[in-house]
């Protein structure tokens, strides 16, 4: 890699702001190789945190945190932030355990004014960190900044709704770095934009206006009357981009390029200067000084470790979402009421070949997942069987209509819960640990998890075809193991034994099978006779069923990738206790999460330090003899 004399001299973000133009432009270069080194090794978030580095600058040189709060919106495009307050030294950390974060995060630097992780979250913040700035006689400033992809939440909109209805003076800037943006017209627009966009005619539209009000009678008409004629010449010129910001009671300018140092700071420090919300929208390219990165940004959006001179290669390890993607897409051929939904994770959820094949029947509504699922209810309302794939993390947007609009009606949706359980590396905003906890508390729930391929593909198949209500298949991120492949498929899906034994039972939920069986095995020889049982159904619960496989065990186990204290150990233990089934009982042990954030991680890491393993399942069974 090659030096960074400058990076290597910031220590806190004054020091950026004591740089010169040329010296700034080498520090966001110095930033890009440093970046993409240390991602090339560990992973992470690169295309989106490549294309800000440059606002970046801008802001650490106008701004002043943390007396200044940024709010970085999803967060996954803050490295050259953190490395720029104070954390390069531990960036060789980023997303390891014990490490630094991969968003924004409060409890790890004064400088991190809002944790992050989920889209579209940044105004609302941001605004609510202003008011109490207000309230407390703070003059420090509060920026936002969104990407487009979160402008596609309504979440955003709500922010900026109360923002501009109330006036406040928030700074919001759109990271654009997609959306295509129709060019200006002609001169004319360009030296309207210039205009607006000036300290000395801001300052002399507000002159103007404060003169005007003070008129008596027709002081106020003749105001209204320029701001009308203003609208209407804005109209003229731009009708075909209306700024939807405007009307919302925003001050808007842009586009502008999001890679031009010197033009950033100028507009930020307009600004400051204005009374009032302010829209900044300017233009960056995703991947922006990685070559690879720009050519395809997609690919280099969340990346594993990989060789920085070849670039990211195509996995050819079969995943869980591979098995789903092939699933989806020959149960659609055979189903003409079936159809997908995502929520702008086309790739990611394994939907682009049912999209390539039946795109009449596919809908990606954007970063929506609460409109996903409303939608996917009316859709089922009129008998079509939507599919809705999202990742389990952020499912728990959409809990009050998976609720409310779903499951209260009693409608039949399919629900595809990708990365469910340990994820690892992003930490705690994106674990897949809640989705158990959250559909053991709704009615007119199935919820089921496979443990290999061959069970998804049937049980997804059961979910569109045989089932009713919502049907919630959960299943994790990657492969299956030797050990889950070997596990045979079988009809129905009630709850099986997968492995005989007498002395103790070992409830598994979908891949924590494998670590079921290891224990098993182990137990094995220590003269233990295990009885493995794997879960399947995690809700609705045949107390019948679990009364003929529990019957003559008197030592219980149950492991699942889900929180410990709140999902199907403890939902099974009190419906046995509510049905009296306690009583042939000597212990009942529930394993899994423990009730905390989980962090960042390995998930072999992870499970061995939550006490869901095969070893930990030993110990606790030994304990007990």
């Amino acid at each position: 890699m090659k030096p960074t004399p400058i990076l290597d001299t910031i220590k806190r973000p004054e020091d950026v702001a004591k740089l010169d133009s040329e010296q700034k432009k080498q520090l966001a270069d110095e930033l890009r190789e440093f970046i993409v080194d240390r991602v090339s090794k560990n992973g992470g978030h690169l295309a989106s945190s490549l294309g800000v580095v440059d606002l970046t600058i801008a802001l650490l040189s106008e701004f002043e945190p943390p007396h200044d709060q940024i709010v970085w919106d999803v967060g996954h495009q803050a490295y050259a932030y953190k490395l720029l307050t104070g954390r390069k030294d531990k960036f060789d950390t980023l997303r390891q355990y014990g490490g630094i974060a991969g968003f924004p995060k409060i409890s790890e630097s004064e400088y991190d004014a809002f944790g992050v992780g989920h889209s579209s979250t940044s105004v609302s913040a941001a605004l609510g960190l202003l008011r109490a700035k207000k309230l407390k006689g703070d003059d420090g400033h509060v920026i936002a900044v969104i990407g487009d992809g979160a402008m596609t939440g309504g979440m955003a909109f709500e922010g900026l709704n109360d923002t501009g209805h109330f006036s406040e003076n928030l700074t919001v800037i759109l990271n654009d770095n997609q959306m295509s943006i129709d060019k200006n017209v002609g001169g004319l627009s360009r030296a309207l934009a210039n205009l607006r966009s000036s300290t000395k005619y801001i300052k002399a539209k507000s002159r103007v206006e404060r003169v005007l009000l003070h008129i008596p009678l027709i002081g106020k008409p003749i105001a209204r009357f320029i701001r009308m004629i203003k609208t209407w010449f804005r109209l003229l010129i731009r009708r075909n981009t209306p700024v939807i910001f405007e009307d919302l009671g925003f001050q808007y300018f842009g586009p502008f390029d999001g890679h031009n140092i010197p033009l950033l700071r100028k507009k930020l420090r307009i600004a400051k200067a204005i009374d009032g919300p302010v829209l900044i929208h300017i233009i960056t390219k995703k991947g922006k000084g990685y070559k690879l990165a720009e050519e395809n940004p997609s690919s280099y959006h969340g990346v594993s470790p990989f060789d920085k001179e070849k670039g990211v290669q195509p996995s050819t390890t079969k995943t869980f979402t591979n098995c789903f993607s092939d699933s989806v897409v020959r149960i659609g051929e055979k189903y003409e009421n079936v159809v997908a939904i995502c929520a702008a994770m086309m790739t990611s959820t394994g939907l682009a070949n049912f999209r390539k094949h039946m795109k009449l029947r596919f809908f990606d509504v954007g970063i929506a997942e609460e409109h996903a699922v409303t939608m996917a209810a009316g859709m089922a309302v009129n008998g079509f069987v939507p599919v809705v794939a999202l990742y389990s993390t952020f499912a728990q947007r959409a809990y009050d209509q998976l609720l409310h609009d779903v499951c209260l009606q009693n409608l039949h949706v399919v629900l595809a819960l990708d990365r469910a359980g340990i994820v690892g590396a992003d930490g705690m905003t994106h674990q897949g640990i809640y989705d158990i906890s959250m559909m053991l508390s709704m009615p007119n729930v199935t919820m089921l998890s496979p443990c290999n391929f061959a069970e998804l593909d049937r049980m997804l198949e059961y979910a569109v075809h045989d089932a009713k209500g919502l049907v919630a298949v959960r299943y994790p991120r990657g492969g299956q193991s030797e050990i889950l492949a070997g596990i045979p498929s079988s009809d129905g899906i009630a709850p099986r034994v997968i492995r005989e034994g007498s002395d103790v039972a070992i409830l598994s939920l979908g891949v924590m099978c494998e670590q079921a069986l290891l224990a098993a095995d182990e137990l094995e020889k220590n003269g233990i006779h295990a009885r493995v049982i794997d879960v399947r159904c995690v809700k609705p619960c045949d107390i019948s069923t679990w009364k003929e496989l529990l019957s003559g065990i008197s030592d219980v186990v149950t492991i699942e990738d889900g929180l410990a204290q709140a999902g199907f150990g403890s939902y099974l233990l009190s419906l046995l206790e509510e049905e009296g089934e306690m009583s042939h009982i000597r212990h009942y042990q529930s394993l899994g999460v423990s009730d905390h954030p989980l962090t960042a991680g390995n998930r072999a890491l992870l499970m061995e330090k939550e006490k869901m393993d095969d070893k930990a399942i030993v110990e606790t069974i030994l304990s007990w003899y």
